[in-house]
């Protein structure tokens, strides 16, 4: 006899735990939402980088990076440090991660995430054109600044690999990309080639995590419970019991959304998911004298930079293996000095009000871990550095693998032109 799914609790109300919510709540399931924080979005989802970058999904570990580990590991590269360790699952982590650091492996993963990122922009869209949400959403572009012809050919070769057509991305000088982006003008070191995506878009991801969760309450009956850490799960009589500091929760189904923190959960159940945390720092300033409106990253410095609701938000650096999401002042500060160095008149950096940083949750492949590990038990994490750009389609995903015979309820029309977006290379 086959069990009917009727009801489902998510752990974590990140952008991924709350999409989720929403795939799911839209086949009709009785959805509990469960975070261990005093709102929506306080973890990874809180100050990140804020692009949808739906056709940048390149994977971390390439040939280029296998090639400059041993740098890495002594701590010469300030943008991206990787903690030393015995501990065993870091270092299985680490294998792993080399393993996939071949041309074939990165061309793989990289191409997967791109499908998966443009269904992610097609789902968004069709979320926008059902729901008014406000969160900051903007379509502005997309530049990547190369500093040398090396990493621009590499670069384009990249995109040649994922053939999604001139009109979505394209290869410029840096007089075509400061024709478009006056903001050039002010960076000292000129790059000599850019990556330019005119679709790509902006949006304050711990905003539409707060605002998403509410039209779930008040749409679909979604039930919230914050301040709730959930210490255990059972599904001994196939079904679900969260147990939290709180109160217990039973429902035909988990599903642990719980980024970096997912290890934990899964573990008693035999499931090990390769997740690894590493730690990203970002600061937010009102614009400068020449604050770009197109989103730009410098990709030497590994730094994005972000006009989102009138100010600038300035994103980077990479801490492999750090554990703990407070925020060290001598990373800030590489941060700060970074973003002066590349663009010095993009911010007001001596207004800068807010520092933030934040355990992305990194596999060793880039993809996030979409699954079921029974028949009560599912999960939806890894998504690394990608989790607001993947969110929407990664969600889509885990609803169609657990509720595959509920049908989303139709509630709107999205734009005529929606299809083109989730074309495949």
């Amino acid at each position: 006899m086959t069990r009917t799914l009727k009801s489902v609790a998510i752990i974590g109300a990140g952008v991924v735990g709350v999409a989720t919510a929403y795939a799911l709540a839209r086949r009709g399931l009785d959805v509990t939402v469960i975070d261990g924080r005093e709102s929506a979005g306080r973890g990874a989802s809180y100050a990140n980088g804020a692009q949808l970058s739906y056709l940048y999904t390149d994977a971390l570990a390439n040939p280029r990076l296998f090639r400059d580990m041993p740098g890495l590991l002594l701590g010469r590269s300030e943008a991206f440090r990787m903690r030393l360790s015995l501990d065993p699952d870091y270092l299985r982590w680490l294998l792993a991660f080399l393993r996939n650091c071949t041309a074939g492996r990165f061309k793989r993963n990289t191409l997967a995430a791109l499908e998966l990122g443009l269904e992610s922009r097609l789902q968004m869209a069709s979320l926008l054109a059902t729901h008014d949400l406000d969160f900051g959403y903007a379509v502005r572009g997309k530049m990547h600044l190369y500093h040398t012809e090396t990493a621009f050919a590499a670069a384009r070769r990249v995109m040649g690999m994922k053939n999604v057509g001139p009109a979505a991305q394209q290869a410029l000088t840096y007089d075509e990309a400061r024709a478009i982006e006056p903001a050039l003008d002010a960076a000292p070191d000129r790059p000599v080639g850019i990556i330019y995506t005119p679709d790509e878009a902006v949006g304050d991801s711990f905003r539409f995590s707060s605002n998403m969760l509410e039209l779930l309450q008040a749409r679909y009956g979604v039930r919230v419970i914050f301040d709730a850490t959930v210490s255990e799960v059972s599904t001994a009589s196939s079904q679900a019991l969260l147990c939290t500091d709180g109160q217990a929760v039973k429902a035909d189904m988990a599903v642990v959304c719980a980024g970096a923190d997912a290890r934990r959960l899964l573990r008693p159940f035999g499931v090990s998911i390769p997740v690894m945390p590493m730690k990203g720092y970002s600061l937010t300033a009102p614009p400068g004298e020449a604050a770009p409106t197109v989103s730009l990253t410098d990709t030497t410095r590994r730094l994005v930079f972000t006009r989102l609701d009138g100010r600038i938000r300035v994103a980077g650096l990479a801490d492999l293996g750090w554990r703990s999401a407070d925020p060290d002042p001598a990373r800030l500060n590489t941060l700060l000095q970074h973003a002066r160095a590349s663009l010095p008149q993009a911010a007001a950096f001596d207004d800068a009000s807010s520092f933030w940083a934040g355990l992305r949750p990194m596999t060793p492949n880039s993809l996030p871990c979409i699954g079921q590990a029974g028949p009560a038990l599912a999960y939806n994490v890894g998504h690394g550095m990608l989790g607001w750009t993947l969110a929407m389609g990664s969600g889509e995903r885990l609803a169609r693998q657990i509720a595959p015979d509920f049908d989303p309820v139709s509630e709107g029309h999205a734009p005529h032109d929606v299809k083109t977006l989730a074309a495949t290379p």
